[in-house]
């Protein structure tokens, strides 16, 4: 670890022979008593052959002088030797070069071969003694594992051994004036934590500071003024190196130098806090470097905001990567100029209660990833709790706003904007939450990152909650504090801003929700799914243990370091990330648009209304004007099944007022909806049944009043079954006769068991469960028994109300559906401990009750009709277990979708025609409720959602048919042209990506043309 006269200790023997050890710095190698001989020219190296010896003139390999005096050493024992290498001094070399860089050359050329330290090289090489001794030849050789033991253990006892480092001076200069260094001195090394000798140089030859001098050695030291420790560049590298790819803790890094040191358990003296400070000024150095802030004019003190921060090179830049008159673009060509917003907050990176902003100031506040920390705070101490009503569903973000766990922390997460196109974490765009995700926080967020991009461009901001957030935002961001204030126009605000929700987030808000704010929809979104920030939380949650009880600034100069890794990791492979989903899209546009072609075909006198209806909905608004149509919206709705019998009630008032007589005091309808709220009230029995079998005896009891109560309705169904449908007697008659036999039959059979000699128990046969009991409504009974009892203008009733039961279902389903996405986020993200889950567990049970209440429900309506109805005037596709997923859950791929709904349709025929029995085997879900034979899902943009989303009955009128097609139609367009956006929107970002990376270089070479005048 010094030039040669430190390296190399000779001393007499009694053969004439040196004793000497000769030291690989690189490694902190020694060899202990190696056997010279006194003439090594005898065998001497002559030269190094490669591109080393060609192009620089290193350690004097032409300088005859240094010839003459370079030492070549071999043992006697071994055919190989070390060579020992400084820098030429008596002429100019041929390439000037800094010592780093002529190292790094040295170790590419030799590899593991060559020990580079400062200005000193050994090069261990094998000889060949047959040679003449001008003939060049050097053949690196690796080390043996017994030399490594032995080197290694010598290595730590180096300051025994009376090795003094001396630094500020050249190899074999000696130094006048040494300083010794206070004791112990430690380095720290890849290789372990050692104890060291070190001279500073006091004379007057050099006038370089302690800590200068260090720097000049590689070492940092860690403190400026009488340093102590030091670590090596090479350590500070494979530190941070780790931090940032294996996620390594310092600690745990620690650790591991510790134990290299001494594996017995003998710990080195302790420099854990001096390494973290170390690493942490380390890094700040380094993201200054790579912004060139050495060599700008300013120096670091005139770092701007935002500076030290890797930009998307991708992303729409004025003046450095856009075209000239790009803001005069068509409308068009508007998707090509967009700023690509996405806006989230992570609940994982807290921050204890502990030290302060005083005590520990970021080294860079506001230069990178963060927002200025002083503003910021100045600004959060005038923000009272947020009073945000939702008008949307369930919406935690909003439920936590100000109470988000913050006891005994100072910060309780961070927000962020990314690029979402790219997952680039924007300049000043990170902000800390104290008290949840508060609508000033995120306000003052988004403005700080808005002042790094373009007011002329347009922006789409992706937010999962942008349907409560975006309300009356353009008055919020005007009074923010002067430094990012944002004051726009409100015409410029609604034509040039655009809120969505993410694609996976959406399917947790209403519908409304869904259709004002989807991507699918939205107009220039292209394939943006707006959920790659999730993907920054995912690396990002996994330094929450480095960071908890870290101070401010360290936390916040950790997760700059981090983010900016991220930045650059995201910008080596933005390359092939484009070019891959460049050839994607092309490949599904041209799916999409035979689809969309074949379509189109068979509704081409519908087309242009509908192709009006969308360039209207997306037309700019006029202040004043009434709301142009949705046309992804249902309009059109069938009747239910209250509307349905309130239809036929007023038809039967009318008739009873033009004369005609009634036979009962229920009117026909009156019976046929008790009929099916007595079916109703049976279906929600069996449910409580199922999920109460293990719960309380007041559940029980509270069953057994349900039973009762039903067991009453029903004999009131069977007085007005005598008055309307007498034939329902009879079969009530059979199949009480049919359980009569049966139970005869059944004691036969115990008494048989006894006469052959077994014990058997008495079992009495179980009765008919009022909630199993058949209700033989006109749909119930055969057709020869509706046709002989005339019941004919009954059955007329039944179909239409049974529709109605089937719309009502459908419109349940989709609440219940929607309720149980929201649960199921809402617990993911804020539900903690087993308490908290329990309670979150039986919300979601209960919730899966209703639904299955209301499935069954639909299934039992849709089995009447079908029994009763040919198939193509149901109105409505077969419900399967597959079919009952959210609006956003993917499908399998449309050829195996085509497949199965014929498959569907052979099935449904044969089970109309009493052929077969329906097997749900082959839709079998798994707990996320999707098939588990399915093909790998895919998402909206190439595929159709589930039809109970977009179905309102069929078999009503031609009104719901055409808006049904409509809606489908619309969206099948909505995704041809995303798949086109996207391609053209690829095509830009392939056209900016070279013109940035041009825009860097030249200002690197701007800053080395300063340099060099």
């Amino acid at each position: 670890m010094a030039g040669a006269s430190s390296i190399l200790a000779p001393r007499l023997d009694p053969e004439n022979r040196f004793s000497i050890v000769v030291y690989f710095a690189r490694r902190r190698r020694v060899v202990e008593n190696i056997q010279l001989f006194v003439s090594p020219s005898s065998v001497t190296v002559a030269d190094i052959p490669g591109t080393l010896g060609r192009f620089w003139d290193v350690s004097g390999l032409d300088c005859p002088a240094c010839s003459s005096k370079r030492m070549t050493f071999c043992h006697r024992d071994h055919p190989y030797g070390w060579t020992i290498l400084t820098r030429c001094e008596h002429r100019a070399a041929k390439q000037t070069l800094d010592d780093n860089v002529l190292n790094l050359a040295i170790q590419h050329t030799f590899g593991e071969h060559a020990s580079v330290y400062g200005n000193v090289i050994v090069l261990k090489h094998t000889l060949v003694p047959d040679l003449p001794e001008k003939l060049s030849c050097a053949t690196p050789l690796s080390v043996h594992p017994s030399e490594s033991a032995m080197i290694d253990n010598l290595v730590k006892h180096l300051k025994s051994l009376g090795l003094r480092i001396q630094l500020g001076h050249p190899p074999r200069e000696r130094c006048l004036n040494p300083v010794a260094s206070q004791s112990p001195f430690i380095a720290i090394h890849p290789n372990g934590i050692h104890q060291l000798s070190v001279d500073f140089c006091g004379c007057h030859l050099r006038k370089d500071a302690f800590h200068v001098q260090l720097l000049r050695r590689g070492w940092f030291p860690s403190t400026m003024a009488q340093p102590r420790t030091v670590a090596t560049f090479a350590v500070l590298e494979t530190l941070h190196g780790l931090a940032l790819n294996a996620q390594t803790t310092p600690h745990n890094y620690y650790n591991t130098l510790e134990y290299l040191t001494d594996g017995s358990g003998i710990k080195p003296p302790y420099r854990y806090r001096e390494l973290m400070r170390m690493s942490r000024q380390y890094r700040h150095l380094l993201l200054l470097k790579r912004a060139g802030r050495g060599h700008e004019p300013g120096g670091v003190t005139a770092t701007g905001i935002g500076e030290l921060s890797v930009r998307c090179p991708a992303c729409p830049r004025p003046g450095i990567n856009l075209p000239e008159g790009w803001e005069n673009a068509p409308p068009k060509d508007y998707g090509l100029y967009i700023q690509y917003i996405a806006i989230d907050a992570c609940f994982r990176l807290k921050r204890m209660l502990v030290s302060s902003v005083l005590r520990d100031p970021a080294l860079g506040g506001g230069w990178a990833y963060f927002v200025e920390p002083e503003p910021y705070r100045q600004y959060l101490l005038t923000v009272t709790d947020q009073k945000e009503m939702s008008s949307c569903s369930g919406l935690a973000a909003l439920d936590h706003a100000n109470t988000k766990f913050s006891r005994g922390y100072s910060t309780t997460g961070v927000a962020m904007c990314i690029c979402a196109r790219h997952e680039f974490v924007l300049p000043n765009g990170v902000g800390d939450l104290q008290r949840g995700e508060r609508y000033a926080n995120i306000d003052y967020v988004y403005a700080s990152a808005a002042r790094h991009f373009s007011r002329l461009l347009r922006v789409m901001i992706s937010y999962d909650i942008a349907c409560q957030w975006s309300k009356n935002l353009r008055k919020r961001l005007k009074h923010l504090p002067p430094l990012v204030r944002l004051k726009i126009v409100r015409a410029i605000f609604e034509t040039m801003y655009r809120f969505v929700i993410p694609k996976m987030h959406i399917k947790g808000h209403i519908l409304l929700c869904q259709l004002l704010f989807s991507l699918y929809l939205a107009l220039a979104a292209g394939q943006l799914d707006g959920e790659g920030i999730e993907r920054v939380w995912a690396m990002s949650g996994r330094l929450a243990g480095s960071t908890r009880m870290s101070g401010p600034g360290a936390r916040s100069d950790q997760l700059d370091d981090h983010w900016g890794f991220w930045n650059w990791s995201k910008l080596v492979g933005l390359p092939a990330l484009l070019r891959r989903r460049l050839d994607n899209a092309r490949n599904e546009l041209q799916t999409q648009e035979a689809a969309f072609e074949t379509f189109t075909e068979k509704q081409l006198e519908r087309v242009p209304v509908w192709k009006e209806m969308v360039a209207q909905f997306e037309a700019a608004r006029v202040a004043g004007e009434p709301e142009p149509m949705n046309p992804y919206e249902v309009k059109v709705q069938g009747l239910t099944e209250a509307q349905v019998r309130k239809q036929f009630e007023e038809e039967e008032a009318k008739a009873v007022a033009a004369g005609k007589i009634s036979i009962s005091v229920v009117s026909p309808t009156g019976f046929i909806a008790f009929g099916l709220e007595l079916e109703e009230e049976q279906r929600r029995i069996r449910i409580s049944a199922e999920l109460k079998k293990a719960q309380s005896t007041a559940a029980q009891y509270d069953l057994e009043g349900a039973r009762l109560k039903c067991g009453k309705n029903i004999d009131k169904w069977r007085s007005l079954q005598a008055t309307y449908t007498p034939a329902a007697l009879i079969r009530v008659r059979q199949e009480e006769e049919k359980d009569t036999e049966r139970a005869r039959q059944h004691a036969a059979e115990l008494a048989k068991r006894r006469e052959a000699g077994e014990q058997v128990e008495d079992e009495l046969e179980e009765e008919r469960l009022p909630e199993d009991v058949p209700l033989f409504l006109p749909t119930g009974l055969t057709a020869e028994e509706r046709a002989a009892g005339g019941l004919m203008d009954l059955l007329a009733i039944e179909i239409p109300m049974r529709r109605g039961q089937c719309r009502d279902a459908l419109a349940a389903m989709r609440n219940q559906l929607h309720i149980k996405a929201r649960l199921l986020l809402y617990r993911l993200a804020n539900v903690r401990h087993q308490a908290m889950n329990t309670r979150s567990r039986t919300l979601v049970n209960r919730n899966e009750g209703k639904l299955k209440g209301h499935t069954d429900k639909f299934q039992a309506a849709w089995m009447v009709l079908a029994s009763v109805l040919p198939a193509h005037e149901i109105g409505f596709p077969r419900l399967r277990k597959c079919d009952i997923r959210c609006m956003e859950d993917p499908e399998s791929l449309p050829a195996q979708k085509a497949r199965e709904l014929e498959k569907e349709r052979r099935r449904m025929e044969k089970w109309v025609e009493g052929d077969g029995e329906e097997d749900d085997d082959e839709d079998a879900m798994d707990a996320n409720g999707t098939q588990k034979k399915a093909e790998k899902g895919r998402g909206e943009g190439k595929r159709v959602m589930s039809w109970i989303w977009t179905e309102t009955g069929v078999a009503g009128t031609d009104a719901e048919m055409e808006d049904s097609l409509r809606i489908e139609w619309c969206r099948a367009f909505a995704r041809v042209r995303r798949w086109r956006e996207e391609v053209s929107i690829l095509e830009e970002e392939w056209r900016r990506l070279p013109l940035s990376l041009q825009h860097l270089a030249d200002d690197w070479g701007r800053r080395a043309a300063r340099a060099a005048g």
